[in-house]
């Protein structure tokens, strides 16, 4: 790798490489200061195996004294910043060692000393753990000879004897190793440098290229991007108006002679107006194209610019009157006859006025002028309008480009208007600027050179033609002009803007069913939506959208039988307006036939994936189109009818399981009251007897020993409650099974309830919180024992379900009985806060035998007595409940017609 640079690199290279170890060799450096510091007093137990053990005290100074000084380098190395300071430190390290083994072998005798090994030692560690430079290596290898060189001078060995010089070669070689091998190492590390510095550069430039390529894949998605929204702006511009040029010469030839005088008039006028509007997108992109050639020429003459600016004015004064827009033109006197490209200029001022004519609302200003500063002439152009975005201001005179790209933007065009005008100044040598704000409006100017006229060229006054325009008795110059003005403003656009005062009128918000089915059609182009509107008249009722909004709102009003929509509208496209209808259920089954100029195979299938029904492509065939709303009416129709009639069947189906569960349960009530009469009958007989038994054995009890009479007693009262609980099953059998025909009577329901209460005072006082909230007098017509049992069993129910819960802190059992009167019935209420019913207790609360009760607390017949109980009085009862909040049953029964309410004001409105 280091032969591959020449002397500058690698020098270069060389000083980057110490820069890149000075972090490496001041830890090392630090690691070797501990390693030595712990080494050094840690040889003392040498000197044990000395003859002479004295030595070990008289070395101990040097040692410890080696260590300190290792220690303030240690120190040192971590502070000082400067790689020489960090160099010369990691130098010194060796020099603490050196001196103190020397003066150990020259108190040991020199040359006879075996501890010249420790000289090694330090030259060996050395090399293997300091990142020394061969220079530096050299020195300490240097260091170390004259040390010992040093040390065995004046010893008992001669410099010449045989031992001498065996250490000294052994001290030398070891050198020798040290310095090479310094040298491999260092040659090793400054290779992998190299190659490390190398690959980060690769790897940095791997990244910019990485960058550099995602910068221009990034360009490359925005060029496509803006080429697809070109194609399919193109494709829509050109498009539309061809359709409404083919689609009326197709009905003048196949329906000439049943078309009306105004009918083939309106067709004319709005096949010139689109032809006129082809012209006018020709026209500008064959400019586009001579100007990216560089084949425009200039054709200058002497112009009047007051003329000129007074005709443009006067030309866009009728656009500007139907927006309800005040239009102010000036222009300097001083301007003299100055020299200029007449058609050209004319271009570029009517694409401003245009511009300022679409994005200014009704009542807004637009100031026209031209004035003289210095060298130039200023034409400008301001208005009130929207404004503009300060994001979007660079990319404002770029070709294609839009500030709402979507197919959902209010204003159409094809984004080269302001390329064209800012191309054609600078043709001009001249240059435009804006200045906008969001809200505020625009300012476009135009600054052109001021060429002044020769005195002797008299500068041509515009000629005008009969409507006022500027004319110069070409034919086809004529013509070109009258394409720049065709179109530029929508009539879609001038009624939306102006106010409800004096805009057109629109549709009644409930038109008249008629026989004809009905179409609503979502149309921004006001000559696309004349043209449909009058061929299929005839067909359909027709409901007019301007834009997607209009369309959702109108489909959701009216209900059409199909939707004719456009696929580029304001506010929101077809596939919009198709996702928000599928999603109401009164919209969702609605046949959507979407017109678009983009009928390539992605949007057929995005439009079909949003829940359009069909696709129909720009040019159509009118006849095509009435034939396929045709189709899909009929289909709507025929959906809607059998779509009734299942919701019909459904609902009979419903009525029969219904009828189907009732007749069951009244088969299964009739059954059991056959047996429980059957039960009842051979129960009755054995259960008299049993009275009467009970009753004598009474009469017999002062014949019972004393001792034994305690035991009768209570064993007599044991039988006599079994006794009685059987009695009051029969009875409830017997209510449960005998149709009462007992006849009805007026009584008050206060004094019923508080008897009912009465019953359960034992369990009620000092326990339950009891709430009466009924009206005094209010009476009710019933079979007063049958509703005393209906009361009892479902206080009896309260009472047995507050005693399953547990209350906390201050909470206490209530119950609440409440009654009012409701439209000639009486609802009466009974709630408690205990401990509430599951949804399915509540399904078979009223079965009979349902319980929940654990067995001998009930048979489950109270609340299915209850419920037929109410049934005969042709009312009902229903329950509302909770798991841990309580329950509350709802009776409905009739009236008292005698009812008189406290309150006269109350009876006076029953």
């Amino acid at each position: 790798m280091t032969r591959l640079l020449d002397p500058e690199d690698r020098h270069g290279s060389w000083l980057a490489f110490l820069r890149h170890e000075v972090p490496i060799q001041r830890a090392n450096y630090r690691i070797c200061c501990v390693v030595a510091m712990i080494f050094m007093p840690a040889g003392s137990f040498l000197e044990l195996l000395l003859p002479d053990r004295s030595h070990l005290w008289n070395f101990m100074p040097a040692r410890w004294l080696n260590s300190l000084a290792l220690a303030i380098i240690w120190l040192l190395l971590g502070r000082v910043k400067s790689a020489r300071m960090v160099r010369l430190l990691g130098l010194s390290v060796a020099l603490p060692p050196i001196t103190a083994i020397a003066w150990m072998i020259h108190q040991l005798g020199g040359a006879e000393s075996s501890y010249y090994a420790g000289l090694n030692l330090v030259m060996v560690g050395a090399v293997l753990l300091m990142r020394w430079t061969v220079w530096d290596s050299t020195l300490v290898v240097l260091a170390t000879m004259t040390a010992y060189l040093l040390a065995c001078i004046g010893g008992e060995q001669s410099l010449l004897s045989g031992i001498f010089l065996s250490n000294l070669y052994f001290i030398f070689v070891t050198g020798v190793m040290v310095v090479v091998g310094t040298w491999l190492y260092n040659s090793i590390r400054f290779n992998e440098f190299l190659l490390r510095r190398t690959l980060d550069q690769k790897h940095e430039e791997v990244v910019q290229a990485n960058l550099k390529l995602e910068e221009n894949n990034q360009k490359l998605r925005e060029l496509d991007e803006a080429k697809s929204r070109f194609f399919a702006n193109i494709s829509h511009e050109l498009r539309t108006p061809l359709t409404l040029l083919i689609a009326p010469v197709e009905t003048l030839l196949h329906k000439g002679a049943d078309i009306s005088p105004e009918q083939r008039q309106e067709m004319l006028a709005t096949m010139q107006a689109n032809a006129m509007r082809l012209l006018k997108l020709i026209n500008t992109l064959l400019e586009l194209v001579r100007l990216d050639t560089r084949a425009v020429e200039l054709r200058k003459a002497p112009m009047l610019m007051s003329d000129f600016i007074q005709g443009l004015g006067r030309a866009c004064s009728a656009l500007a009157q139907d927006k309800r827009i005040t239009l102010h033109v000036t222009c300097d006197p001083e301007i003299r006859p100055m020299l200029a490209d007449v058609e050209k200029l004319e271009r570029i001022c009517l694409n401003l006025l245009f511009n300022a004519l679409k994005f200014t609302p009704a009542g807004g200003t637009i100031r026209f002028s031209a004035t003289l500063s210095g060298g130039s002439v200023l034409i400008q152009v301001k208005d009130s309008g929207v404004g503009i975005a300060k994001e979007h201001l660079p990319h404002l005179f770029s070709r294609f480009w839009q500030a709402d790209a979507s197919s959902q933007r209010r204003f159409q065009g094809l984004g080269l208007g302001l390329a064209l005008v800012k191309e054609l100044a600078e043709v001009h040598g001249g240059s435009v600027s804006v200045e906008s704000a969001l809200g505020k409006g625009a300012a476009f100017t135009v600054q052109l050179p001021y060429e002044e006229a020769a005195a002797e060229a008299q500068a041509a006054r515009p000629r005008l033609n009969a409507d006022g325009e500027p004319t110069t008795g070409e034919w086809i110059m004529d013509l070109y002009r009258r394409a720049e003005f065709s179109g530029s403003v929508s009539h879609i656009q001038r009624r939306r803007d102006l106010p409800a005062a004096v805009s057109q009128p629109r549709p009644p918000s409930t038109p008249v069913r008629q026989n004809k089915p009905r179409l609503l059609i979502a149309e921004d182009e006001p000559d696309m939506m004349a043209y449909l509107r009058g061929q299929l008249a005839d067909s359909f009722e027709i409901i007019e959208a301007l834009d997607g909004n209009e369309a959702v709102t109108k489909a959701v009003q009216y209900l059409p039988d199909a939707i004719l929509s456009d696929l580029m509208m304001p506010y929101k496209d077809g596939m919009q307006v198709c996702r928000e209808l599928r999603e109401r259920t009164s919209t969702r089954a609605i046949p959507v036939v979407l017109l678009t100029a983009r009928p390539d195979e992605r949007t057929k299938i995005e439009a079909l994936t949003a829940g359009a029904t069909d696709f129909v492509g720009k040019p159509f065939s009118l006849t095509e189109v009435r034939v396929r709303l045709n189709n899909l009416v009929e289909s709507h129709r025929h959906e809607k009818k059998l779509a009734e009639q299942t919701a019909r069947l459904e609902s009979a189906l419903e009525q029969l399981k219904e009828s189907e569960a009732l007749l069951v349960r009244q088969e299964k009530l009739s059954s059991l009251g056959r047996m429980s009469a059957g039960l009842i009958h051979e129960i009755n007989n054995p259960l008299n007897f049993a009275v009467q038994g009970l009753h004598f054995l009474r009469q017999q009890m002062p014949q019972v020993p004393a001792e034994s009479r305690e035991v009768f007693i209570e064993t007599l009262g044991d039988i006599e409650a079994g006794v009685n609980r059987v009695s009051t099953i029969i009875a409830d059998l017997r209510s449960f099974t005998r149709t009462d025909n007992t006849k009805l009577v007026e009584f008050e329901i206060r004094p019923l309830i508080e008897t009912v209460l009465r019953f359960f005072s034992h369990q009620i006082k000092g326990f339950v919180e009891v709430h009466i909230d009924i009206p005094e007098g209010m009476v009710m017509l019933g079979n007063h024992g049958q509703i005393t049992q209906v009361l009892v069993n479902l206080v009896q129910n309260s009472l047995d379900a507050m005693d399953e819960r547990s209350f906390q802190n201050d909470e206490k059992p209530a119950l609440h009985i409440s009654a009012r009167e409701e439209g000639g019935r009486i609802v009466l209420k009974v709630r408690d806060n205990g401990a509430g019913m599951t949804t399915e207790t509540q399904d078979h609360v009223f079965d009979p035998f349902f319980t929940t009760k654990d067995v001998g607390k009930g048979m489950g017949l109270g609340l299915a007595i209850s419920h037929r109980i109410i049934m005969d009085h042709q009312g009902s009862i229903s329950l509302r409940s909770k798991p841990g909040e309580g329950t509350e049953f709802i009776l409905d029964l009739p009236q008292a017609c005698s009812y008189v309410h406290p309150h006269p004001e109350a009876a006076a409105s029953t």
